[in-house]
């Protein structure tokens, strides 16, 4: 595992220097294997120099210049429909359930999503600028075949939050055909493993749909981003209006305390809280290069960026307060679990046409978050571990099998276990690779990788980093040792945060005490 980040961008005799100090040189074909453009991105002039490298396939190769072409709507649009999904909807009922009033967890949810907003920019930046998706980048920290441990973690990830929400869908799909279709409910039977035979039904044919547009590719999952965007927003807005029509005002949840009545009392539940916010999207804060390959500059894709993920996160959490608020109004006999669900809500009314576009709204933001937020990154990386026997859309296929075995109907079942076991659990493990990965890139390597190398088994990057492995290791040792040592629980509660700085700090460390034998860091 090494580098030669500065070599392509210094003068003639500064590069000449450099490589003449180093104990195995670099083969100075290097320096000529790729275009810098005035914008900062780097694209890769022949792609015959890799293309038989086992490495190497069509979907993990640095995108060309003129297929990035994503702009600022594209990314605002891209984090607008992955943000307005169910679990979003649903993301304060369980911070509402743990005790705080509906304005703390508001709060809770704007500041978690900013903080991760940092990640998620720092690991955007080397997409754009050499087209390459996350596994690829990863594999300049922790080396070619090293990648497969943070691209394998990521995916298993994403695999467990493809099948909550492919359950969740197939639950909008069960209540739009009951809607439409007399006796659905029990067409085919009745209950196995605690639900019915068409809800299984509905679960598996939601399933399906992910895969076809999986296998149609990515210009059409942005085109699904572009119009799902709006239509899913204008539709939960409509809905939210006549929830407060039809109770008569917002109802009697907002008007609610909570149950925290010192700061001592709030925050021991607000810590493991925003770190359940921030692990929520710790996955895209990984492996947004998955998407910024494609982007037209820097600036569009960090505006669309910022400007989208933390706004459109708050608001549709709050719409669901709101709506939740309102029925209780309207639905006085609910159950209370069953008021944060809105699927439950919507299938309440009485009218089949009403319930029939709810339903077909919220098959269309599922659909679309789930597709880019969880199929794209593990589709890569399961290529990344086997680039000539698996592609992008096998990669898709074997996410969506292993997205089913994890039983996301199980993960569902209990909010608690949801936020603090399933959203924290995994935070600390993710936040310890990004600490790895922005380290790496800005601290070690000052934003230069050498590009045709990621490529390569013999090339500066082949094998494995042991430093980005021991530094991932310790700290997602750090995070999790709380689950298991009492006393150290507030390492957990703080796990994100933990891992990510633990992490960098250690990476950053031993790439400067003891640095692979041609890798040269910043600049001096």
């Amino acid at each position: 595992m090494e580098e030669t980040e500065k070599l392509q961008h210094a003068k003639p005799e500064k590069r000449a220097e450099k490589v003449a100090k180093e104990i195995m040189p670099v083969p100075t074909s290097q320096l000529s294997e790729v275009t810098n453009h005035t914008d900062g991105r780097v694209e890769l002039r022949d792609y015959a120099a890799i293309q038989s490298s086992p490495l190497y396939n069509e979907d993990l190769a640095p995108v060309p210049i003129e297929k990035r072409n994503w702009t600022t709507y594209n990314y605002a649009a891209l984090w607008v429909s992955m943000a307005h999904c169910i679990p979003t909807y649903m993301l304060a009922s369980g911070l509402i359930a743990a005790g705080m009033n509906w304005w703390q967890a508001l709060f809770t949810i704007l500041l978690g999503n900013t903080i991760v907003l940092i990640p998620i920019l720092l690991n955007s930046h080397p997409g754009t600028k050499y087209g390459i998706p996350f596994p690829v980048f990863a594999r300049a920290a922790y080396g070619t075949i090293g990648s497969n441990l943070p691209a394998l973690m990521r995916a298993i990830v994403a695999c467990g939050w493809f099948g909550i929400q492919a359950w969740i869908g197939g639950e909008a799909l069960h209540t739009l055909f009951k809607a439409i279709i007399p006796g659905w409910e029990t067409l085919l039977g009745g209950a196995v493993g605690g639900h019915t035979v068409t809800a299984w039904l509905s679960f598996l044919l939601f399933w399906g749909m992910n895969i076809w547009i999986i296998y149609r590719g990515m210009d059409l999952l942005r085109e699904v981003e572009n119009w799902a965007a709006p239509y899913v927003l204008v539709m939960t807005a409509i809905l939210l209006g006549w929830a407060v029509w039809r109770a008569g005002g917002l109802g009697s949840l907002l008007i609610e305390t909570g149950k925290f009545q010192t700061f001592a009392e709030f925050w021991p539940v607000f810590i493991p809280s925003l770190t359940a916010m921030i692990g929520f999207w710790a996955t895209l804060s990984l492996n947004m290069p998955d998407f910024t390959r494609f982007g037209r500059s820097q600036r569009e894709q960090t505006i669309g960026q910022v400007v989208a993920l933390p706004s459109t996160m708050t608001v549709f959490a709050a719409m669901g307060v709101i709506i939740t608020s309102a029925a209780i109004v309207i639905y006085p006999n609910m159950k209370a679990s069953e008021l944060w669900d809105p699927l439950k809500v919507v299938g309440q009314f009485d009218n089949v046409f009403v319930v029939a576009i709810s339903m077909f709204t919220a098959v269309v933001a599922t659909l679309a978050v789930n597709i880019a937020a969880n199929v794209v990154s593990p589709a890569n990386d399961f290529a990344n571990a086997f680039p000539k026997l698996i592609s992008f859309r096998t990669g898709g296929l074997i996410t969506g099998i292993i997205g089913i075995l994890m039983m996301p109907w199980k993960l569902l079942a209990d909010p608690s276990a949801y936020i603090f076991t399933w959203l924290n659990g995994y935070s600390g493990g993710l936040g310890s690779i990004a600490g790895v990965l922005i380290a790496d890139y800005w601290l070690v390597r000052n934003k230069h990788l050498a590009l045709a190398d990621l490529y390569r088994t013999d090339g500066i990057y082949s094998g494995w980093n042991w430093r980005a492995i021991v530094a991932t290791l310790l700290g997602c040792g750090l995070a999790w040792i709380g689950l298991v040592v009492p006393a150290l629980k507030p390492l957990y509660d703080y796990g994100w945060f933990v891992g990510f700085g633990a992490a960098a700090v250690i990476h950053y460390g031993l790439m400067k005490t003891a640095p692979p034998q041609r890798v040269i860091l910043a600049e001096e």
